[in-house]
């Protein structure tokens, strides 16, 4: 996948310093439907990475690099679709130059930048099928924490060990995160998006559907040009803007990247993945990381637990949730890190995780929690813990995006307002799905099942 696509909810009116490394606009609540993982499915094995039991590769053969490549779940980018839009385009383009030159930047630094840009349809049917993705949580996991994916995670960490013992001396924030987020968003580096960062976004600003927000970012990306950072042509990244190693959109870049290399630039794109890493862990120590402090803990719940503390609203001390029950699956208490949320993102037929503080701040990364626990979890794995031990309710499915509206809908007609009707299943939609539940005698978890939608009906 590009990176960007799905990724976390940010409003127009955000402060570009708030914005997320690759902020999208339209994802919607993984209880309901989870974005696409990172990188394929599979990651290709990393050089000198051979998944256990598999048999060594002919030396011969051309060996896996991290240098950028195309997805193979899409035909390279050839040549860019010109769409009958495009002479609106220009206009649009010509108008954008008066605006970008107001804000600074110089007459040569756009015009190179633009150079040979043209209106990508391509870019256009990307973001216009962000809407309509649903994959239930457990298939994204089973992707995203791919065995593949933990023995090039494990590889990436011995191969770059005194990089990142040097950023997380420097940050605060744990080697295995850091390293759990650049495989989530480029296959530690194999797969860092290769569409034109200019040409995508003017192409979404010129749209129109979140045009103020793409037009913020594509100053942005013409400001890091301008400063030397990288050429134009080096710009490249996923159909949404985002860029790099690591993702991150360009007011994020430009806010939170830093030089870790020390030689005057804040290089995410090239094959040296140092500044990208650092940056990654800098974002994370802004939002408030603390080392030490596990992101969450799987978790099992006693017979007849209360499900209306499973909320993010409900916090309490693991001394307190093992007062009522909960605790690991072994029968341990979770020590005291810090106040924790009882998390089920799969209702009660799920895993349960108790949550610390560290959890918002991948959230800050990526608002969805299929996406936080997978960063979670596979860091857990790759610092040598051992896969989850509850089951997934792998009968159930997602709920498509016309089906969470139908939800809703029948939700408010009888009585349970869910303040809206836009298909994403927040916390006011949690809360009039516990309140028919309860109301129902079902087990009041909050979860968009579709049992649950058939009830309704």
């Amino acid at each position: 996948m590009d990176a960007a696509a799905g990724l976390a909810r940010i409003d127009a009116a955000t402060p570009a310093a708030a914005s997320p490394p690759h902020a999208s606009p339209d994802a919607v609540s993984p209880t309901a439907a989870v974005p696409p993982a990172a990188s394929p499915a599979t990651d290709t094995p990393l050089a000198g990475a051979v998944p256990a039991g598999a048999a060594q590769a002919d030396p011969a053969a051309p060996r896996a690099t991290t240098r950028p490549r195309v997805s193979p779940d899409r035909p390279a980018r050839a040549e860019v679709t010109v769409s009958t839009k495009n002479a609106a385009f220009q206009s649009w383009v010509a108008g954008f130059r008066s605006r970008a030159l107001a804000q600074g930047i110089a007459g040569r630094t756009f015009d190179a930048a633009f150079a040979g840009v043209r209106y990508n349809d391509e870019v256009i049917a990307r973001d216009r099928n962000q809407t309509e993705f649903s994959t239930a949580i457990w298939d994204y996991l089973d992707r995203a924490v791919s065995d593949m994916r933990i023995e090039n995670g494990r590889a990436a960490l011995a191969r770059h060990a005194g990089l990142l013992d040097r950023i997380e001396a420097e940050f605060g924030v744990e080697k295995e995160i850091v390293t759990a987020i650049w495989g989530m968003e480029s296959a530690y580096g194999s797969f860092r998006g290769d569409t034109p960062i200019v040409e995508a976004l003017a192409t979404l600003a010129h749209d129109g559907r979140r045009g103020a927000f793409f037009e913020t970012q594509l100053v942005a990306a013409l400001q890091i040009v301008q400063a030397g950072d990288v050429a134009p042509a080096a710009m490249t990244g996923s159909w949404a803007g985002a860029m790099g190693h690591t993702q991150f959109i360009p007011t994020s870049y430009l806010s939170y990247a830093v030089d870790f290399g020390r030689d005057g630039q804040r290089d995410i794109w090239s094959d040296d993945p140092a500044d990208a890493l650092a940056s990654t862990a800098a974002y994370l120590d802004r939002f408030g990381w603390t080392h030490g402090q596990p992101w969450g803990v799987e978790v099992r719940l006693p017979d007849g637990f209360d499900y209306t503390q499973a909320s993010r609203s409900v916090e309490k001390l693991p001394s307190d949730w093992a007062r009522l029950g909960v605790v690991r699956p072994d029968g341990a208490p979770v020590p005291d890190h810090a106040p924790a949320s009882l998390l089920l993102p799969a209702g009660a037929r799920g895993p349960a995780f108790l949550i610390f503080p560290n959890f918002k701040v991948i959230e800050r990364y990526n608002a969805a929690n299929a996406y936080v626990i997978a960063v979670g979890h596979l860091g857990d794995r790759l610092a040598g813990a051992g896969p989850l031990q509850a089951d997934w309710p792998r009968d159930d499915r997602a709920l498509s995006f016309a089906e969470r509206k139908e939800m809703q809908r029948r939700l408010t007609a009888q009585g349970y307002d869910t303040r809206g009707i836009d298909g994403r299943v927040g916390p006011r939609t949690m809360a009039a799905i516990r309140a028919f539940q309860s109301d129902t005698n079902r087990v009041p978890d909050g979860y968009a099942s579709l049992a649950l939608l058939e009830a309704l009906r």
